[in-house]
């Protein structure tokens, strides 16, 4: 059986500077609305702060930062496979 090379799990601090990292992109998520010079990029802002969110949370809290890259790939192939699945919904129901 041919061995695999796994990177060390983060450790308990690691996890609190990860939460802590959630918890400020959330904060600025919540004041992004209330800020009248962000109104015209709000939606993209938004949008690019849940992606990074989603990132996060999947590479550390899934680890898929630490299995083998074909779960990673597998997992990408599902979530960019998704993207035109929402879109064909949306127009179906004459939403975008």
């Amino acid at each position: 059986m041919a061995q695999t090379t796994h990177r060390p799990h983060p450790t308990p601090a690691m996890y609190w500077g990860i939460a802590l990292f959630l918890a400020v992109v959330t904060a600025v998520e919540v004041a992004v609305p209330y800020i009248d010079a962000l109104s015209p990029v709000s939606v993209p802002l938004l949008i690019i702060l849940a992606i990074i969110k989603f990132g996060t949370v999947v590479s550390f809290f899934m680890h898929l930062r630490y299995d083998r890259k074909l779960y990673r790939t597998l997992f990408l192939f599902g979530v960019i496979g998704v993207i035109p699945l929402f879109v064909i919904v949306l127009l179906t129901m004459h939403a975008l």
